[in-house]
């Protein structure tokens, strides 16, 4: 046999065994997406992401991040028995930090959203998120949803607040109503302190955090009430592959409500109290 046929044999022979390999790795089963639990369990730390500019939910305090939620972490770690490194990011990064990997599970308020339950897999509540109108002490021109119309509010950027307000101002003009001016703050507080500062009208945002607002600052803020009747619910997340470990933080939420621990905190940071369901996921959500 000439070298050159001993060549093409041998490389008929690897194209073989190519193929076959393949078809070998084409039948295996897909392990290729890790178990981020025991991922967390096996490597002793978890990396989470926080906005901590939402009080009392998070917030930074003598450089420390601190807060309602922070409790409800530190109970969960200390169970874990691992090591934490909680992310300060800002809102507008946590979502897609999250897809992207860049920690294990998101640890700050989330509204239960249709829309983004389809993206991540939520937690069990961890209070009540109902969208909620703030208003100055005293002004007697907004009493209801209503009255926001030719008003100038403000929201979050890029929180389901906005996208409420945006779809609310587009219904009011579409029934020749003048709808309102909107704008938007990279942070909670930021509103708050324009409303305070009378460049707003009011604020939407979240329940607990308005009234725990008003209580601190009851000569400034008013609530004037929830923007619809049915109530909302806020949450933790994981990305939708880790449904392991988002039922494991469930299962640990559930038992600091059970015991009453969860109400003890909320009593220490809201100064009441918000009933807490097993879960409120949206149909067809993760």
């Amino acid at each position: 046999m000439t070298l050159r046929n001993r060549l093409l044999d041998k490389r008929g022979a690897l194209a073989v065994l190519s193929i076959l390999s393949l078809g070998f790795a084409l039948a295996l089963p897909n392990t290729a997406s890790p178990d981020t639990l025991d991922k967390i369990k096996k490597s002793g730390k978890t990396t989470v992401g926080t906005e901590a500019a939402f009080p009392p939910f998070e917030f930074v305090q003598n450089g420390k991040i601190v807060g309602y939620g922070k409790d409800i972490l530190d109970v969960i770690v200390a169970d874990l028995g691992v090591q934490l490194e909680q992310l300060d990011l800002p809102y507008q990064g946590i979502f897609p930090g999250l897809l992207a990997s860049k920690f294990d599970f998101i640890a700050t308020t989330l509204m239960i959203s249709d829309t983004d339950s389809k993206r991540v897999a939520f937690t069990m509540p961890i209070a009540e998120g109902s969208s909620s109108i703030l208003k100055r002490k005293g002004d007697a021109r907004i009493n209801k949803v209503d009255d926001l119309n030719g008003k100038v509010v403000g929201a979050q950027l890029g929180t389901p607040s906005e996208r409420l307000l945006r779809d609310m101002s587009a219904k009011y003009k579409a029934e020749g109503k003048p709808g309102f001016e909107l704008k938007l703050f990279t942070s909670g507080p930021e509103g708050f302190l324009a409303l305070g500062n009378s460049q707003i009208d009011a604020v939407v945002s979240l329940l607990p955090t308005l009234k725990a607002l008003a209580v601190k600052q009851p000569n400034t803020y008013e609530v004037v009430g929830r923007v619809f009747d049915k109530q909302d619910y806020l949450a933790w997340a994981t990305r939708p592959d880790d449904k392991p470990l988002r039922d494991y933080l469930s299962t640990r939420i559930k038992a600091l409500r059970d015991s009453g621990k969860l109400y003890a905190m909320q009593d220490k940071w809201f100064g009441f109290r918000m009933e807490v369901p097993d879960s409120s996921i949206p149909a067809g959500g993760n």
